[in-house]
């Protein structure tokens, strides 16, 4: 387990480029849970970055793999903003370095890796939301939660293909099967999707060791019952426990305070 970054209660990020002025706010928290007898989740919360991830393939070996993306990811703090493309090269980078950590079986190595990334798009704020493998990314926005990444794993494809509903997915013996991963030696290929910034929103970003425990009805309730970003990933990871704690369960709360203009207003 690798946790890098400190939360805020409040965080001004100005992005001149785009006459912009950005107020953020984030927690974050992970748990090992009841059942495991290592925490292989690691997290990075460190702007213009959030991201979980969720290691594979023994103890050491998981371990290895999730500290070595958000290790690579965290590189990109303190700067502005992150662009796709400077993901895609950290996670690459990653791979590499899983090669070489102690731990790593003949098998191979891997993690999912999922997160957003503070950018510039069309000229305009946005995040940059990446994922490979089964740890989401949900944001709420007006009080409607939407769940923004789409699974890598077998379960979904169930799904997308009508063979199963997404109730009996819950509880599907192959829920823990991905089909995509970072690592296992093979070239990470994240799916994209770019969200607008706008103030009042909040995201989520967490391992499936809470949505395995929780709900969609379940998240947004905590989600909107705890404004505070600590508050709220204290009441994730509280209740993931409570429901069995089956798994590790990481969490990231990220929230958009205030949005402004930074041009320069004219002189009346």
């Amino acid at each position: 387990m690798t946790q890098i970054g400190q939360g805020s209660l409040s965080h001004t990020i100005v992005l001149p480029s785009v006459e912009t002025t950005l107020t953020l706010a984030w927690a974050s928290r992970t748990d090992t849970g009841h059942r495991r007898e290592a925490n292989e989740d690691s997290f990075v919360a460190l702007p213009p970055i959030f991201s979980v991830a969720d290691g594979m393939g023994g103890h050491s070996a998981g371990d290895v793999a999730s500290a070595a993306v958000v290790t690579r990811l965290a590189e990109h703090g303190g700067e502005t903003t992150v662009t796709a493309e400077a993901i895609a090269a950290s996670l690459s980078l990653a791979v590499e370095d899983m090669a070489k950590g102690v731990g790593v079986t003949d098998q191979g190595t891997g993690t999912t890796a999922t997160g957003v990334g503070l950018g510039i798009v069309s000229d305009a704020a946005a995040w940059i939301v990446f994922n490979i493998g089964d740890s989401r990314v949900y944001q709420l926005v007006s009080g409607v939660l939407e769940q923004v990444t789409v699974d890598h794993s077998v379960v979904q494809e169930l799904v997308d293909s009508g063979r199963i509903t997404r109730e009996e997915a819950d509880v599907h013996p192959q829920g823990n099967v991905i089909t995509r991963a970072v690592g296992f030696h093979e070239p990470p290929i994240p799916d994209y999707r770019i969200l607008p910034v706008q103030a009042g929103m909040r995201l989520l970003v967490c391992s499936d060791g809470l949505t395995k425990e929780l709900t969609a009805y379940g998240i947004r309730h905590f989600l909107i019952s705890n404004p505070n970003a600590q508050d709220a990933v204290d009441a994730l990871v509280a209740a993931a426990l409570e429901n069995g704690g089956r798994d590790n369960v990481t969490v990231i709360v990220v929230d958009v305070l205030e949005v402004a203009s930074s041009a320069a207003q004219p002189e009346s």
